[in-house]
């Protein structure tokens, strides 16, 4: 937990944006896109100079669904802004509160008050991306391909859409059966998310995972990921991207060769590098 953090901090300082002087966003904070029994649902949103409609990034932060906030990723969403992009960071439900699909319906539904709210942020309603790391990263694929007849939508601004037209995971958790053998991962972690342990409940497992519900009509998809992450293997976002390619929609992944989970340096610029270049080649065009 303590490593994606950090690695979230040091985002803007590899971004192109960071060397150069660039017009401050406006961030509009504690936005409540809805209510859940007496609890304010809230995000942040960064607004770029000039004028929209904007291409929109949805930023969701990792903590093993139990933990983080989405005051986490502000500098993301800056960054993004400063980029050109209307940016919201969201917060959902965590454990032990809530359990799965608690978390996805409340970034569903973040996405769809953004555009039943575009005219009034000034965000272009048909081109929203998803950005998300670590557990945020597996709510960002589900984001990507789990359409109305998975189940997860909820009932909040029911006339619009939770699809997404791009989306970057950062060593998100793409198939959750992968953990069924490892005890430890099962108690901390799946058993409170999911309510069970995957010998009892391998189908609800099957249902929480990203890559259960890959199609040719799945929106382009980015992963980085590090290739000696022992929290999430590698091979997770390896099996996502070969499915998706296998399927006829288009992926990319990028690996950064004895990095673990999350990353530095000269990494950590070229990961930002690869995912502006990869959110300007599929939601500004």
């Amino acid at each position: 937990m303590t490593r994606t953090l950090a690695f979230l901090l040091l985002l803007a300082l590899a971004s192109p944006a960071s060397t150069q002087e660039a017009p401050k966003a406006k961030v509009v904070a504690n936005i409540t896109y809805c209510k859940i029994a007496d609890k304010e649902m809230q995000l942040d949103l960064a607004l770029p100079q000039g004028k929209g409609p904007f291409p929109t990034v949805v930023c969701v932060h990792g903590g093993a669904w139990r933990l983080g906030k989405r005051q986490d990723l502000t500098t993301l969403i800056k960054l993004l802004a400063d980029e050109g992009y209307a940016a919201a960071t969201v917060s959902y439900r965590l454990l032990p509160d809530a359990k799965f699909p608690d978390p996805l319906v409340d970034c569903k539904t973040a996405v769809r008050f953004l555009r039943a709210n575009a005219e009034k942020y000034s965000i272009d309603k048909a081109r929203i991306g998803t950005v998300g790391y670590s557990a945020g990263g597996h709510l960002v694929c589900l984001m990507g391909v789990a359409n109305k007849d998975a189940g997860f939508e909820g009932n909040e601004y029911a006339d619009q859409s939770s699809k997404v037209q791009a989306v970057v995971s950062y060593f998100g958790p793409i198939d959750l059966t992968h953990y069924g053998s490892d005890d430890s991962a099962q108690k901390s972690i799946f058993v409170p998310l999911l309510g069970g342990r995957f010998k009892d409940k391998p189908e609800l497992y099957k249902k929480a995972s990203a890559i259960t519900y890959v199609s040719k009509d799945s929106p382009p998809f980015l992963f980085l990921h590090g290739t000696m992450d022992t929290l999430v293997p590698i091979e997770q976002s390896r099996a996502m991207f070969a499915k998706l390619k296998e399927a006829g929609a288009s992926a990319q992944i990028v690996e950064f060769e004895g990095a673990g989970h999350g990353w530095g340096g000269d990494d950590l610029k070229k990961s930002t590098k690869s995912m502006l270049k990869f959110f300007a080649e599929n939601l500004k065009k």
